[in-house]
């Protein structure tokens, strides 16, 4: 099971790339990483030093990673050489940054991960980020995101992930309503079909799940179909089709969900996220 959601967690990843450049160091520098979206480090060569805290390692050598979704200031000695992207994550995946860490990293993630730190050595560079070439900048977010992918299956792999991660909850009954959600959200999802997955009362499921979630259950529900909904028009697919997938009895009831969550129209949403045809 933990298997199953770490695998669906890697899936939904999706992201933008604000920035991404290589730090080659003649001298000291110091990097300082936002606190918006998700900063990825990879370091090529030497090492880097981090500011001297408690629970955060004082260097990372080569062939190490970092993610970073809070301030953080890098030192980068002369003579070592470090991989920063600045990421954004996409609308359908920005439930994820909840479950990452603000601070995380992975020793040897070369050892662990050779085919992603391989992708790592030829990220960052001038043609990349120039995107001189048809479909540099999609071929550069499809590096990032494999590389992230990676670091973030690392980390749970080794052992840093908090026990049951990535569940949503430490209720397994509950966690098994969440899943199911996430895997089909088109289908009629009433308190009752829930309370049946979860194997509990109706009454019972429903006050545990406020409890753990913090909202009602049709409200998640509603919520996990409009990051559904999102992606699939920014995919450039049809608003009927996207209604009708999702399990929506009607295109004009969907365009109100999606209005209330959204503040715009399925259709002028996708008309502002598709890419324009040629």
């Amino acid at each position: 099971m933990a298997n199953d959601a770490l695998e669906h967690l890697l899936d939904e990843v999706a992201i933008s790339i604000r920035f991404q450049h290589r730090v080659i160091a003649d001298a000291d520098q110091a990097i300082a990483l936002g606190s918006d979206g998700l900063s990825l480090v990879y370091i090529l060569s030497g090492e880097v030093a981090l500011p001297a805290s408690g629970h955060l390692p004082t260097t990372l050598a080569a062939g190490d990673a970092l993610l970073a979704s809070r301030r953080l200031m890098l030192r980068v000695p002369a003579g070592s050489a470090v991989l920063v992207s600045e990421l954004d994550w996409a609308d359908s995946a920005a439930h994820l940054a909840a479950l990452l860490p603000s601070v995380g990293w992975i020793r040897s993630f070369d050892r662990l991960e050779p085919g992603a730190a391989a992708l790592a050595q030829h990220m960052g560079g001038d043609t990349w980020v120039s995107g001189e070439r048809s479909g540099d900048l999609v071929i550069c977010r499809m590096m990032a995101t494999t590389v992230l992918q990676s670091v973030i299956r690392a980390w749970s792999d080794v052992g840093c992930a908090p026990q049951g991660w990535p569940a949503r909850s430490n209720d397994p009954f509950l966690n098994r309503v969440v899943q199911a959600i996430d895997a089909d959200p088109g289908r009629d999802w009433s308190v009752e079909a829930m309370a049946s997955v979860s194997a509990l009362s109706r009454s019972v499921f429903a006050e545990r799940f406020r409890l753990a979630f913090g909202v009602s259950p049709a409200q998640y529900v509603a919520e996990v179909r409009m990051r559904a909904a999102r992606a699939l028009l920014t995919d450039g697919r049809g608003v009927s089709e996207v209604s009708r997938e999702l399990g929506y009895g009607s295109d004009e009831g969907f365009s109100r969900a999606f209005r209330r969550h959204t503040g715009m129209t399925p259709s002028a949403f996708r008309r502002r996220r598709t890419p324009a045809s040629a």
